[in-house]
């Protein structure tokens, strides 16, 4: 096998799918009509409710969604040869993923971009709303602090990775207020990417500075830096921080995989991983689960990912110009996602096997494997880093790329510079996500807590969106400050694809209510049906073999009982949506005024 069939095979396969799966999604079961406002205009405030370009919109719903996930999760994953990653990658994003989002956008914009606690609250029931809100507000905390660990530690003592980063901020701002006085998209995207890349490339200068002095920070001081930017970028409208800043990046993001897609093509390197390794059954050095169900809760984004349905059900409808962008922003992001994901898979398979087995194993295991390193050695002296031992996955796409780009003749002898960037890449490629989860948690806690001081709903009142922004920053903030999150970091790839299977339960309801032929619901229900076995398979095999196993070493009776409470949330959910379809099917549908562009049950 070798990187060039995988990655034509792959574009091939998300082109078609869009074309015709996409509008399929589009045009037969969701009916997008343009006719109708979108709540971006009904709703207009010129903070939360901004109607966009659809291809500002793109950008930041795909930098908002494309977190840690499609670069971790697919190298974790390798464990199991290429093949696993890469079939479920594709069949998992086209049939699940893409399916999921665009579904999750269009319920949340039939509620006037409301989150999907609220959307379930409708349409399901006061009961299956109530674990939803819960549910989200559980997951988005774990979620928020965990991508925030990976920045952490990403730019802890990493003077260019801080400026990189940080320079963003201001340049995304100038960017968000020169589109807004003069509407020129063309400009304000040529300026502003310009001066990003200056500010990239400026990073290994500033070294050995006093500037680079003031930029070395420690774990401590980036741990209460972080929260405090995500509160602004939450508290801000949206125009002037949060959309600019991801559109930005999504160049970056974009870019980057772009040149690695030509680098591939330039070198052609053959993939040496074997298609399926030994440690599909399990008792792997990195995943102990077998392959099932544990490559689908290892490879969330880049396939199918719960945490979508935040970002779908937060700032992205607020931001929809027309009906018709949900194919593109919703279906067309997740697809991009996918080719991203499966570089990264590209990336670490394209290493020796021992290679990376020794980056992502201790050293102890890794001498109980049998194995021998090949390369790693003199990529370690070109990059002047110990990579043994880095577990985690980053590195290992940082070296992964690193090893593809240095064989292109022009650049083999900057191995040091493509480490370090990818590795600043990496953050912030992370931290959109961070910006835009913390401003979807803000709205999931104005909905929850807007049942019991009902002023707290309205996201336009600025005291309850300074209150609601500092309560999400100080939850998630907490949890990164104080190192808790490592005790329940486990608990997220189930946890994560559960609220997946919520989103196409909220999904295939709407389906079934507003679709022409009750057949389409399947578009749902067959992710789901699949996804929800999986999630509960995989909750059943970590609370026995793993959290209520003295002998394990990821062993914690917290672990067990937050895993039960998640599951019979789920469980809990999926009844009432059971109980609510039956209702449907028995009764005849009638369909609400069009101007409101929905259709109901009856």
């Amino acid at each position: 096998m070798n990187a060039v069939s995988m990655v034509i095979g792959a574009i091939c396969i998300l082109m078609i799918a869009y074309r015709l799966y996409g509008t399929f999604m589009a045009a037969k079961v969701l009916k997008l009509d343009d006719s109708i406002p979108t709540p971006a205009h009904e709703l207009e405030d010129g903070k939360d409710y901004v109607p966009s370009n659809k291809w500002v919109t793109f950008g930041h719903h795909f930098a908002a969604i494309a977190a840690a996930g499609p670069l971790v999760g697919p190298i974790l994953a390798a464990q199991f040869g290429y093949l696993p990653g890469l079939l479920w990658l594709l069949i998992g994003a086209v049939i699940g993923g893409a399916v999921h989002d665009m579904v999750v956008l269009f319920a949340s914009m039939r509620k006037q971009g409301k989150s999907l606690s609220e959307v379930a609250k409708e349409e399901l029931g006061p009961v299956a709303g109530f674990c939803t809100g819960l549910a989200m507000l559980f997951i988005i905390t774990i979620t928020m602090a965990g991508l925030s660990m990976v920045v952490l530690h990403a730019l802890e003592n990493n003077p260019w990775g801080t400026f990189a980063v940080g320079i963003t901020i201001p340049i995304a701002m100038g960017v968000g207020l020169y589109h807004k006085k003069t509407g020129n998209l063309k400009v304000a995207t040529t300026v502003g990417f310009i001066l990003m890349m200056i500010g990239v490339f400026s990073g290994p200068y500033i070294q050995g500075t006093v500037l680079g002095d003031w930029l070395t920070l420690d774990a401590s001081t980036l741990a209460i830096m972080l929260p405090i930017y995500a509160f602004f970028a939450a508290a801000l409208p949206v125009w002037l921080l949060l959309a600019p800043r991801d559109y930005l990046s999504s160049f970056m993001k974009i870019g980057v995989f772009i040149a690695l897609i030509i680098g591939v093509f330039v070198i052609n390197p053959a993939i040496p991983f074997p298609a399926v390794t030994e440690f599909i059954n399990g008792g792997g050095p990195i995943l102990a689960g077998p392959v099932w169900p544990f490559i689908s809760i290892t490879i969330a984004c880049g396939a199918i990912s719960g945490f979508h349905a935040f970002v779908g059900s937060g700032t992205t409808p607020k931001m929809i110009n027309r009906w018709s962008d949900i194919k593109s922003v919703g279906f067309g992001a997740m697809l991009v996602e996918c080719l991203v994901a499966i570089m990264a898979l590209i990336a670490a398979t394209a290493l020796q096997p021992g290679d990376y087995f020794a980056i992502n194993s201790t050293p102890e295991v890794f001498k109980t494997l049998g194995m021998e390193v090949v390369h790693l050695p003199e990529l370690a002296q070109q990059i002047g880093l110990d990579l043994e031992g880095r577990t985690g996955g980053a590195v290992t796409l940082a070296v992964g790329m690193t090893y593809i780009f240095t064989k292109i003749p022009w650049f083999e002898n900057m191995a040091a510079f493509f480490f370090q960037f990818v590795i600043m890449f990496e953050a912030v490629f992370i931290l959109t996500a961070i910006d835009a989860g913390t401003r979807v948690s803000r709205y999931l806690i104005q909905d929850f807590f807007g049942e019991i001081y009902k002023p707290l709903k309205r996201v336009d009142w600025i005291p309850g969106s300074i209150f609601a922004s500092a309560l999400a920053c100080f939850m998630w903030g907490y949890l990164l400050f104080s190192g808790d999150i490592g005790s329940v970091w486990a608990l997220f790839g189930v946890s994560n694809q559960l609220m997946a299977s919520i989103g196409l339960i909220i999904g295939a309801t709407i389906i079934l209510k507003i679709a022409d032929k009750r057949r389409y619901m399947l578009t749902c229900l067959i992710p789901l049906i699949y996804l929800f076995i999986t999630v509960n398979y995989a909750g059943y095999w970590m609370i026995t073999n793993v959290y209520l196993n003295v002998e394990a070493k990821g062993y914690s009776v917290m672990n067990a009982s937050l895993s039960i409470i998640m599951l019979v949330l789920g469980m809990i959910i999926m009844v009432a949506a059971i109980k609510k379809w039956i209702e449907m099917w028995n009764n005849p549908r009638t369909k609400l005024d069009s101007s409101k562009g929905a259709t109901a049950s009856a």
